[in-house]
């Protein structure tokens, strides 16, 4: 299997989570994905994720984490970081690197705020510790799309916001596909989550947040606003700030050297 990956789950309060584990290294890398996770777990891709992450996978040890399967209505980014926790100790992991991206990045900040023990080093990327209007905007209407079991415009409108025009133009020619793949059998998990973006506000907790932090963002990002990374890192007195020129939420898609700054900042 690709650099031994292999997919299980763990058990909380009852209910399954997912995750995918891969790499050659012996110090744990958490990755929290986003919003997407709503829509489709790690459940069945974990050749998929080992690719997309190749990267990490000769330093790290990489667990990359779906929320749980069934989740309650009011479930909040806080306590999906604190069933993250759990999730952790049932795996016997103390303290490891942890990066979120989207509203995975929500969940870390969290889990740096609430259990600053488990987290050694932060990365979030294109995220956000309160509301804009970016985020009320885009969220609200992706839930609407979701609402109406309008599938194909969620996916198309996703793209459209999170992509530049360069990677939009050839994207667009697979509209057609991607409408009919993935579609979920109802969207009751992608709704909460996306409840739990519109609620989450960490903001004026990020003080709590002590451990080195590299935040990346884009300065033109649609989903989230272009101030909410800086905003971030002047609240967080132990971070670094990235700043992708031209790019918007799909910075970590589309620049060159994302993941490398990643790498470079976890082991400097």
């Amino acid at each position: 299997m690709f650099y031994n990956a292999r997919e299980n789950n763990v058990i909380i309060n009852g209910i399954k989570m997912n995750y995918v584990e891969f790499g050659h290294g012996q110090k744990p890398l958490i990755v929290l994905p986003g919003l997407s996770d709503g829509l489709k777990t790690v459940h069945g891709q974990a050749v998929t994720l080992a690719l997309y992450y190749r990267q990490f996978a000769k330093k790290f040890k990489v667990f990359i984490f779906s929320r749980k399967n069934v989740l309650e209505k009011g479930y909040t980014t806080k306590d999906m970081a604190k069933d993250q926790k759990i999730a952790l100790e049932q795996l016997g992991i103390e303290r490891s690197y942890v990066l979120g991206v989207s509203q995975g990045g929500m969940i870390a900040q969290y889990l740096a705020i609430d259990h600053p023990k488990v987290v050694e080093k932060l990365i979030i990327g294109v995220s956000a510790s309160k509301q804009y209007e970016e985020i009320h905007n885009t969220v609200c209407k992706w839930m609407s799309l979701a609402e109406s079991n309008d599938y194909k415009a969620l996916m198309i409108d996703t793209c459209e916001n999170v992509y530049t025009l360069k990677t939009l133009k050839k994207y667009r020619l697979f509209y057609p596909l991607i409408s009919r793949i993935g579609k979920p059998k109802d969207f009751c998990r992608f709704l909460i989550q996306a409840n739990a973006c519109l609620t989450h506000n960490a903001y004026n907790e990020l003080e709590k947040i002590v451990c080195p932090t590299l935040i990346i963002g884009g300065d033109n990002d649609k989903v989230v606003g272009k101030d909410a990374s800086k905003e971030m890192a002047g609240k967080i007195s132990e971070s670094r700030l990235i700043i992708y020129k031209g790019l918007g939420h799909g910075a970590y898609e589309e620049s060159k050297d994302f993941n490398r700054q990643i790498i470079d900042f976890l082991l400097n």
